[in-house]
């Protein structure tokens, strides 16, 4: 089972975007199953929500609290949050940051970055005081895990982002091309 911990602030899109990846690894012939969990519900308030992938039928309910990958959308948390906690040797962080893989010093991990701000400012997703990066981070997420494709996180998105399907679309695809892997 592959497990996903996603930390964003409210109104980013994190539980959106937990929920889409969950929808691009059915189509892609997994079951998966994704969920949020809030701490104070209110916007800008940290966020988490998790996806669970498996070639298996997942029985399991409960939070992750050893994720394979965690993908963090707004970099401030890392100042907050402990974003590596209880994430297994080796695994992967995927941070929404103008910043390269090699600035960052998290010992046993893997780390990969994209500019998902940039690109959902680029293609009008949100505001410029409040972009909203899920579908950005989606597509760097095909990347830099590779366990979902981009084709079925794009087809997801089409079929269930709640507005602008396209420009999101775009946004991923784009934030796939753009993933820098530090490994």
């Amino acid at each position: 089972m592959y497990e996903v911990r996603f930390h964003g602030r409210g109104g980013q899109g994190a539980v959106t975007a937990a929920n889409i990846l969950a929808i691009a690894a059915v189509k892609q012939g997994y079951h998966a199953q994704a969920f949020p969990y809030f701490g104070v519900e209110r916007r800008g308030a940290p966020v988490q929500a998790f996806t669970r992938i498996d070639r298996e039928r997942i029985d399991l309910r409960m939070n992750v609290y050893e994720p394979d990958a965690v993908v963090v959308l707004d970099p401030t948390l890392m100042g907050v949050v402990d974003v590596t906690q209880g994430l297994k040797s080796g695994g992967i962080i995927l941070i929404n940051t103008s910043k390269k893989p090699e600035d960052f010093n998290f010992p046993g991990f893997k780390v990969a970055t994209v500019n998902a701000t940039e690109i959902a400012l680029k293609h009008r997703l949100g505001s410029q005081a409040a972009p909203i990066v899920n579908t950005a981070i989606l597509g760097a997420y095909s990347k830099a895990i590779g366990n979902v494709s981009v084709d079925y996180v794009i087809e997801a998105i089409r079929e269930n982002a709640p507005a602008k399907k396209e420009e999101n679309a775009m946004a991923a695809k784009e934030a796939y091309e753009s993933t820098i892997l530090g490994w």
